[in-house]
Order: C-alpha cells, then structure tokens, then sequence
C-alpha cells in the first residue's frame, strides 16, 4: 500500500513533503571526511611555506580566508569547526612569532573578525535558502492543492495524468489541469499560464476556478471559454490595482458527451495527439485563438470544432514543458517522434512511457512544469475504463 500511495503521489504531482527543500538548504556539500583530509592538508602546506620563508613572509595569516570559503559549500556547524580551527593556528603562530605587542593583538583580532565575518555569512546562507525553500515548498503546496488528483473516471472519458512542478528559484511555474463532469458531458482543459511564481499560480486559479464552475453551468463549450476569458481579464484588472504584471493563459478546452467526435476551442495551445490501431498523428485543428486574457487584441470571436475520437484511442494533450524539454546538446524534445514507439500503450503506461523518455532525454534537468493528459474514451460496454491496476491507483488516491 505505501508504495503505491508512494507511486500515485508521483505521478499526480505530490512530491516529497515541505521539509525536504528546507533540509536540504542547510545540508553541507562536503563531507566531514573530506573536509577534515582538505583542511589538514591545507594547513601542513601552508605551515611548510610559513616555515620556509621564515619572517620574511608570514603565510599562516592568509588562513584566515579560509571559513569565507567555507561558508559558501558547509553547514553552519563544519563552519563554526573551521572558524574555530584556523583561528587556532593562527594565534598559535602569532603567540611564537617575533613583533611587538601592538602587532600581536591586530594579528589576534584580526584572524578572530575574519573567521567571525566567515561565520556569519554561512550563518545567512543559510537562512536565505531555508526562507526561499519554504516559499518554494508553499507555492508548490498551493499549486497541487488548486490542481485535482489523477486519474480520474467520469462517464464519458478516463483521465491519467502527469504533473511535475519545476521548483527552481524562480518557484513554480503556471501549468493547469482539470476534468470536470457535467449535464452536458464531460469538460477538460489543460494550459499554461504566462510566466513563474506566486503570480502565475494566481492566475491559473482563477482560470481553474472558472472552469469548474463555467464546465457544469454553461450548455456550450464556447459559454465555457467565455467564462474562462472574462475571469482572466478580471483577474488581470486586479492584478493591474495591485502592481503585479498581467498574464495571459493559453489553453486547450475539450468536450466530450460521449459520441465518437470531441469538440474543441484552442486558445493559443499545442495540438492534442491522437494514438490509435498503432498509429499516431497530431490532430488537426484548424482554427488556433488568442490566449485567454486577450480576446481584446482579436476580432475573431472563439467558435468549437471537433475531431473523431474512435474507441480504444488515446488523447494525448501537453504542455509546452514537454516539448520545449532539452537535450545536452540544446535540441528540443521529439514527441511526435518519441511517441509513435507507445502507439499500443494505455493511458498510464503512455505517460509512464512519456515521463521516462522525458528524464532520460533532458538529463533530468527541467526549465518548465512538465503536464500531461492521456485520455480514453469510456464507453458502455466497458472497454474504455481503466484496467485493475488503474482502479487500484484510483482507490489510493481517494485515501
């Protein structure tokens, strides 16, 4: 049980728990072992030099400079034990020396200000970095608490998904997600909103909030979209009141009421995927609108079309994070190509499939949110629910 509860966290986006960031900004990058070989090979070659140069030229002083360095790659503590040490060998040195009295208390006071100073900037380091990790872990706390856990079962569709938020220091970034269950069918949108940080969460909120109420509310997908344009441009009058930038949100919005074609309103967002008999090809949709928050740049007013759905395919739609993904060398991820090898997959093996290829090609290095919908027709017979391990996933979740 706890790995799968451990599983499903993954694959809907839960991660490790907040105070995981928050230990790791005060954790040292060198081990004691190393640490202790480095500072005493350190301090035999500089005593060796200090020895061979005699009064001439003093090296053991410039120790001191040593806890500044310290402070930038050790803990709070392996710095103070350094600080500690140098100051040690320094006033040992400085006791045995030649000079006045004078010389020996700024050489004194000296070593124990800097090592002090190293000190303190460890000590702030690390405070800064605790201080960004929990608002790092706050904003992604928030961000997965708006966004609903996948998969989920409805009438007409089942929904796996993947999310991974980026949780660099510019904080998480806009990915949105939701599925919702209507009168008039079932309501899916996915999109990607301009820009990082607490901002972007803001926004994408406020798209998700209006889609959950706009999908049950409104009998035409195109009342949905409407509902979504005007609460982004709500939100961005706000926005504008209170200092923060405006955003925009790009978006695709599907309807499915469980026919064999899905109706669809894109709104400045990639293409679904349709993986079918073997095969895969990106659907076309002829008509690509302005992101939501801009329907005041356009005259064109925002219309649905739709596309076949047969049974036993897999929708694949995506955000900009999967395809944007690079390689080493700079190269841009391959979906479509990638794709075509997982053309027979279900749902959640298609995004297991997905997510794998995407760490393997990017190295594990990630500049965007990651999100990701693998959609299949539900139908009466029973051939598009989800098989027993998806089930199982599904009861996890709900605990």
């Amino acid at each position: 049980m706890a790995q799968k509860r451990s599983e499903v966290r993954r694959r809907s986006g839960a991660g490790p728990g907040p105070d995981t960031g928050i230990e790791a900004a005060s954790r040292s990058r060198i081990g004691n072992g190393a640490l202790v070989c480095g500072l005493a090979l350190l301090t035999v070659l500089v005593v060796f030099l200090d020895v061979r140069t005699g009064n001439d030229l003093r090296v053991v002083p410039l120790l001191v400079v040593v806890p500044a360095l310290a402070s930038v790659y050790c803990s709070l503590r392996q710095t103070i034990w350094v600080a500690v040490w140098i100051t040690t060998v320094v006033v040992g040195f400085r006791v045995g020396a030649d000079g006045t009295f004078w010389d020996f208390v700024f050489g004194i006071g000296f070593a124990v200000l800097a090592c002090a100073l190293g000190v303190a900037a460890c000590a702030a380091r690390i405070r800064h970095a605790t201080e960004m990790a929990r608002l790092r872990s706050a904003a992604v706390t928030l961000q997965r608490q708006i966004l609903r856990p996948l998969p989920v079962v409805t009438d007409h569709v089942f929904a796996h998904g993947l999310y991974e938020p980026i949780e660099e220091d510019r904080f998480v970034g806009g990915d949105i997600y939701e599925v919702v269950e209507s009168p008039y069918g079932t309501r899916v949108i996915i999109g990607d909103v301009q820009g990082k940080g607490l901002a972007a969460i803001g926004a994408g909120f406020a798209a998700i909030a209006a889609f959950r109420e706009a999908a049950i509310r409104e009998p035409t997908l195109t009342g949905v979209v409407e509902a979504l344009e005007d609460a982004v441009v709500r939100h961005n009058v706000f926005s504008a009141q209170t200092g923060e930038t405006e955003r925009f949100v790009t978006a695709l919005v599907l309807g499915f009421d469980g026919s064999g074609r899905v109706e669809a309103v894109n709104c400045g967002h990639l293409p679904p995927r349709l993986l079918h008999d073997g095969r895969t090809s990106a659907v076309t949709l002829h008509r690509t609108y302005v992101p939501l928050g801009l329907a005041g740049l356009s005259r064109e007013a925002r219309t649905t079309e739709s596309f076949d759905f047969p049974r036993g395919a897999t929708l694949l739609v995506v955000t900009d994070g999967v395809t944007e993904a690079r390689d080493a060398a700079g190269d841009f991820y391959p979906l479509d190509e990638r794709i075509g090898s997982w053309a027979g997959h279900g749902p959640r093996e298609l995004l297991d499939a997905l997510h794998v290829d995407l760490e393997d090609f990017s190295g594990g290095v990630r500049r965007d949110d990651v999100a990701a919908l693998a959609l299949r027709r539900a139908t009466a017979d029973g051939s598009g629910r989800p098989g027993a391990a998806d089930e199982a996933a599904l009861r996890v979740a709900a605990v």
